[in-house]
Parts: structure tokens; C-alpha cells; sequence
């Protein structure tokens, strides 16, 4: 058997192809400076529906991204055939840094986060008053989650035609929430279109509730030329909505600045993920009576120092209620 020295340069050498390909591994990636910007639209399977410039164009994740996932919302660097013709396929490079995060988990015990939307600046948490009946801890946890990434929550009430707003609207009185009241006659003539058109003007919007509430319907209303051709009903035995979103997706909004994007409707909102001390950040008013709390003060014992601070008449107590009820959310189920 022959043997090699340290340098074996013969001529009949014969060195094993590599069946990866021979280009040497490197960590330096492309800066494909010349990409396009672009923004997702709706992610099906894989696909990612983007618009770059005033072109919707189909592309997919390059590899050298890893498990870094596109979702709707997103800023990204796209190559490729970017003309937007049929059965053409571009390619993103890049995920542009990201805003805000809107995540949520399956539930409280789930540590897996799904991020529902990003670079979104308000949340709309759709809810109706009757048909299905409403649901007053999934806006709580949909409040906290808003109030964790950064987003301004926004309260549509739905179906006011069954049932009165009053009693929901007290409860989060106290929040400062800003909310719009509509009726299916109001959909169906366009009134209510319009008022909730001058509440998204100029922002992202993500809309959120469970399903049946009327959230797509409302969509529809809102962007007409693009509209979301399934409605669903609410199963007359189970009080609960039937799903017929299956995926996000933004559409700009009709005669206004800014965009919506329709979700699909969730029956759970974990908060696996959230810190309950970043909570406080959205009561400013209560924020500098925290001062005097003892170290890691859940801010709902008994030597919480809020208690004298609103006591002193330095905040309206409803708000710490309202505070205090957000974050024993928690704590608690949606069914609760």
C-alpha cells in the first residue's frame, strides 16, 4: 500500500469529489446591496406574497436566512424576478429590523411564541356585543399583549344592533382605550366604514378577536376593492364563531393613509411570553408610585405603594383597578 508524505503534490493523486459541490464553505454572506424593498402581504405555505413598488410579487425565503421566519408586516430585501408575473419567483434575502412584535402563545403554559404580525403601531381588538356574547378576558390578555409590544389598542364593538355598549365600555373606561360602536345596518350602509376609517388613518392596524365577532366583515368594508370574499355565521348551540380567515393579511386601507391587517380569529391568547412588570409602562400616570414598592412588588399585595399613591389623590383609582385586572389576566383563562 502506498503511503503519502506531508506533501503529497503527485500527479496521480486522486482526491474524492466533494458531493456538496467544490465551492469552499465561508461565513460571509452577500450583501445583495441591490436588493428592492419590500413588504409582506400574506404568507401561504411557504410562499410570501410582497409588494414592491406598486407590484405584488411572489417570493420565498433564501436560505441563508435559517429559520428566520417572514411574517406580514414585515420590511424585507427581496431579488429576483421582480415583475410580478404569473409563475415568476422571487427570493428574500433580508428581514429588515422590526418596529414592533405583536406575539402571542397557545396558552399560558406554552413556551412556543407565534408572532401574529410585525411593524404594526395599534391593535384593534374586535369584539361583539351579542352573537357570540363578549368576551372580557380575551380583550384583557389582547390589551396586555398590545400594551407589551409597544401597540396602541384600539376597541371596536360590534353588533350594537343586539345589544347596548354601556356596560362594556365602563369596564374599560378607565383605560383611556379609544372605541368605535357599529351596528350591521351601519356596516351594511358604510356609517360605520367611515368612523372606524378615521381611527386607522394614518396607522398599521392589526385586528384581533375571536371568530364570529364580525372582524372580516368589517375589513371588507373598510378596503372594498380588496375584500375578503368569506363571512362566516356563529353555531346557534355552541355560541361560538365559525373560522374563515385562515391566514394574515394587509390590505391598504380605501381612502385613507395606512393599512389593516385582517388575522385569523383566535379562541385563546396566551401570555407565556410577556413579563408582567413591563405592564406598568402603559399607566403612566400610576408608573411613579412604584418607586416605594418593595423589590419585585407584583403591585396587587399589601405593600404595594400604589395604594398610598392613589390614596394621596396622585391617580384615579379605577385605573389602578384597571392595572391590577390586567395582570391578574395572567393568572387566569379566557373562559374564567
Amino acid at each position: 500500500m502506498r503511503r503519502y508524505g506531508k506533501n503529497p503534490d503527485e500527479d496521480d493523486i486522486r482526491v474524492r469529489p466533494n458531493r456538496k459541490g467544490n465551492r469552499p464553505r465561508t461565513n460571509i454572506r452577500p450583501k445583495h446591496e441591490d436588493a428592492a424593498d419590500g413588504m409582506v402581504l400574506t404568507v401561504d405555505r411557504g410562499r410570501l406574497t410582497c409588494l414592491v413598488e406598486d407590484r405584488v410579487v411572489m417570493a420565498m425565503k433564501a436560505r441563508e436566512l435559517g429559520r428566520k421566519a417572514a411574517v406580514v408586516g414585515d420590511q424585507v430585501a427581496i431579488v429576483g424576478d421582480l415583475s410580478g408575473k404569473k409563475d415568476t419567483l422571487a427570493r428574500i434575502v433580508r428581514i429588515e429590523k422590526r418596529s414592533s412584535v405583536l406575539r402571542r402563545t397557545a396558552d399560558d403554559d406554552d413556551p412556543y411564541e407565534r408572532v401574529v404580525v410585525a411593524n404594526a403601531d395599534q391593535l384593534a381588538i374586535v369584539t361583539a356585543l351579542a352573537d357570540p356574547e363578549p368576551r372580557p378576558r380575551l380583550i384583557d390578555r389582547c390589551l396586555v399583549a398590545a400594551y407589551d409590544a409597544g401597540l396602541e389598542p384600539l376597541l371596536i364593538l360590534t353588533k350594537s344592533d343586539l345589544a347596548p355598549a354601556d356596560k362594556l365600555l365602563e369596564a374599560y373606561g378607565a383605560l383611556g382605550v379609544p372605541y368605535a360602536v357599529t351596528s350591521r345596518e351601519e356596516l351594511a350602509s358604510g356609517d360605520a366604514a367611515l368612523r372606524v376609517r378615521e381611527l386607522l388613518d394614518g396607522h398599521v392596524t392589526a385586528f384581533v378577536g375571536h371568530s364570529g365577532v364580525g372582524k372580516t366583515t368589517l375589513v371588507n368594508a373598510l378596503v372594498p376593492k380588496d375584500r375578503r370574499r368569506s363571512t362566516g355565521h356563529v353555531n346557534a348551540v355552541t355560541g361560538r364563531g365559525r373560522h374563515t380567515t385562515t391566514s394574515a393579511l394587509a390590505l391598504p386601507l380605501t381612502d385613507a393613509e395606512g393599512w389593516v391587517i385582517d388575522t385569523p380569529g383566535v379562541r385563546s391568547f396566551g401570555l407565556h411570553h410577556v413579563d408582567p412588570s413591563r405592564v406598568i409602562n402603559a399607566f403612566p400616570d400610576l408608573e411613579p408610585g412604584t418607586e416605594g414598592c418593595p423589590r419585585a412588588c407584583s403591585h396587587d399585595e399589601q405593600d404595594c405603594a400604589l395604594d398610598a399613591w392613589v390614596a394621596d389623590g396622585h391617580a384615579d383609582p379605577a385605573r389602578l383597578y384597571s392595572l391590577r385586572r390586567l395582570l391578574a389576566t395572567r393568572e387566569r383563562r379566557e373562559g374564567d
